[in-house]
């Protein structure tokens, strides 16, 4: 593959260079474990209401955003504790007690969300104190089957992670470049042709290696950032 210029060593590295970079964006786990909608649930222990929701989110922002509107519409209520997972790789994650003792509200309910495997997540638990202390192992045991109840009313799906590739190409290899697209079966995301062809195809994580190293051997073929 030619990266807009004539192939000598120099440029064979830097090919190969550009190539592993993008490989490594894509190394993660292939699959991963969600929620399709927001659930509900409620559970009461000792006079002391906990309303849960599990909420799908994909960003830290995402997350704030629903915080901040639960802290809105449960204004009168003594704690909004949550936690939430991102990322497939379930390595940005977060938790916080509200002023509850520490470690009996975030911590359980991220356990839940560990325990299921889940991620891009947000659980939330809001609580009405109804008067009677529940003391420490009383507030992990509710907080805890609060945001079990909400993952049990939702609907969990498994979500492959995809990747995308952009590159230009001469109209000439346009046989070569299809031949690779019949046979992988990548989702074409956007294409145009001319004498300088365009194209972004998108395919599941674990056959991406694959989708690269065949496009490298069409000759003329360049990536194209972003």
């Amino acid at each position: 593959m030619k990266i807009g210029c004539r192939d000598d060593n120099h440029f064979f590295f830097i090919r190969i260079y550009i190539f592993a970079k993008l490989l490594s964006l894509c190394y993660m786990e292939d699959i991963f474990r969600t929620i399709t909608d927001a659930s509900k649930a409620i559970y009461t222990e000792k006079r002391s209401k906990f309303i849960a929701y599990a909420i799908p989110v994909n960003t830290v922002e995402e997350a704030k955003v629903e915080i901040d509107k639960l802290r809105k519409e449960y204004y009168d209520a003594r704690h909004v504790c949550w936690a939430y997972m991102l990322g497939a790789d379930r390595e940005d994650f977060r938790s916080n007690d509200d002023g509850e003792p520490s470690g009996t509200a975030g911590k359980p309910i991220l356990g839940q969300i560990n325990s299921n495997e889940l991620t891009n997540i947000l659980i939330a638990v809001i609580r009405y104190f109804g008067g009677i202390k529940l003391g420490t192992s009383g507030l992990i045991v509710a907080y805890r089957e609060a945001a079990a109840e909400a993952i049990r009313e939702a609907s969990i799906v498994e979500r492959t992670v995809d990747c995308r590739i952009s590159f230009a190409f001469e109209y000439p290899f346009m046989n070569d470049v299809m031949k690779i697209v019949k046979d992988l079966e990548p989702a074409i995301i956007t294409q145009s042709y001319d004498m300088d062809c365009l194209m972004t195809l998108e395919i599941r994580k674990a056959r991406f290696e694959e989708l690269v190293s065949r496009l490298e051997k069409v000759e003329s073929l360049r990536l194209i950032d972003g």
